[in-house]
């Protein structure tokens, strides 16, 4: 429990530094836009970069990621097929989609996982699935809706290579599997600006708090983000858990790794999107504290049902 409560902790402290230096003038509400815009442009693909180059590929196949991705599936599709129904605008709909299945692994899910396991390689895979899967394709229909990519290459892969994301996860990945070795002089820099990209999107995100004077704002249906977070920190982590003990047979540190990563609240990350694309970026504020809130009973009580 110490841990889930330590590693939560961290993150609302970053975040309210941010709402309180607003609040102060210290920062302006609409400096959050130029803090978005160095996560996202910056600081995020160093971060990209310098993890994925030294990861293992083969951590991609694990028990623990086929229980996370089943349990992101099924929360995906429980959002996705109404808000299709509904005709939401495809820009909300894949905000809203990140904000039930997309994970606050990386400052999250590592000190959860040093705190309650002892271990933080389990969350390689799920980080690995995040960066080289979900966030491609996420990219992709946005910057297709964006410049009027209708159809795949030239238009999509002209989209995809114009991301700094993409293009620094790919790279990363290119150094992990062809083993090349980064010079220090090189990997130093890349990885000083790494560590800003966490601090950074906390403190965006804690100006955008006082964007509207609320944490909700009016343009958000309360039954909106309560349907978000359901499937976020129930759903998801329910589905995973049952996948990987009834159907994997996980048990022990393994099934406890599966479900305390797919109860990990939305990523901040997903708001740093969605202010950098100027699309449903309430929803995403929203998401991110309604789900951290949400998540610490359900990480806690995974914790002692499971440990």
């Amino acid at each position: 429990m110490s841990g889930v409560l330590a590693a939560v902790t961290t993150l609302v402290l970053v975040a309210l530094a941010g709402h309180v230096a607003g609040r102060a003038g210290v920062l302006h509400v609409e400096d959050r836009h130029a803090l978005a815009r160095i996560v996202f442009s910056v600081a995020m693909p160093a971060l990209l970069f310098a993890t994925v180059a030294g990861s293992d590929p083969r951590d991609l196949f694990s028990g623990v990621l086929i229980a996370h991705t089943a349990g992101l599936l099924a929360a995906a599709l429980l959002y996705l097929v109404p808000s299709l129904l509904r005709r939401r605008g495809s820009e909300e709909t894949v905000i809203g989609t990140l904000s039930v299945s997309y994970v606050n692994v990386g400052n999250l899910g590592i000190p959860l996982t040093g705190y309650v396991l002892g271990d933080v390689t389990v969350v390689a895979p799920v980080l690995l699935l995040q960066l080289l899967i979900m966030s491609p394709v996420a990219f992709l229909v946005l910057d297709g809706r964006r410049h009027g990519h209708s159809g795949w290459p030239p238009g999509w892969l002209a989209g995809m290579f114009r991301n700094p994301l993409i293009v620094a996860t790919l790279l990363g990945l290119a150094v992990a599997l062809w083993d090349v070795s980064v010079p220090e002089f090189v990997l130093h820099p890349v990885e000083l600006i790494a560590g800003a990209a966490v601090p950074l999107a906390l403190l965006a995100y804690g100006l955008s708090l006082g964007a509207s004077g609320s944490a909700l704002p009016p343009s958000v249906s309360p039954a909106h983000v309560a349907f978000v977070t359901m499937l976020k920190v129930v759903v998801h982590p329910l589905v995973a858990g049952l996948v990987g003990w009834g159907i994997l047979g996980l048990e022990g540190t393994t099934l406890l790794a599966a479900t305390l990563l797919a109860a990990l609240p939305t990523a901040q990350n997903v708001h740093a999107v969605a202010l950098r694309y100027g699309s449903a970026e309430p929803l995403a504020r929203a998401a991110v504290l309604a789900t951290t809130v949400a998540a610490v009973p359900v990480l806690v009580l995974a914790s002692a049902l499971l440990a």
